[in-house]
C-alpha cells in the first residue's frame, strides 16, 4: 500500500478547518493523528484525512434526511 503524506498547509487546505481547530480536535480524538516526520516536521496520512472528510459527509447528510 502506498501512503501520501499531507502537511498542514494541504490539510487545511482539504478541510476548511485552520490549525487550532485541527489541533483541538486532535485532543479530543475527534481529527486523525498526525505522525513525526523528522525534529520539527508532522504530516498527516492523506487517506486518514480522506476517511475524517467522507464520515462527515455522511453525517451531514444524515441529519439533513432526518430534518
Amino acid at each position: 500500500m502506498e501512503y501520501q503524506i499531507l502537511r498542514l498547509k494541504d490539510v487545511i487546505e482539504m478541510t476548511g478547518l485552520s490549525r487550532s481547530t485541527i489541533y483541538l480536535r486532535m485532543e479530543q480524538g475527534k481529527f486523525p493523528q498526525q505522525i513525526n516526520l523528522g525534529s520539527r516536521a508532522v504530516g498527516w496520512i492523506s487517506s486518514e484525512i480522506k476517511e475524517w472528510i467522507e464520515a462527515r459527509i455522511r453525517e451531514s447528510r444524515l441529519v439533513e434526511a432526518i430534518n
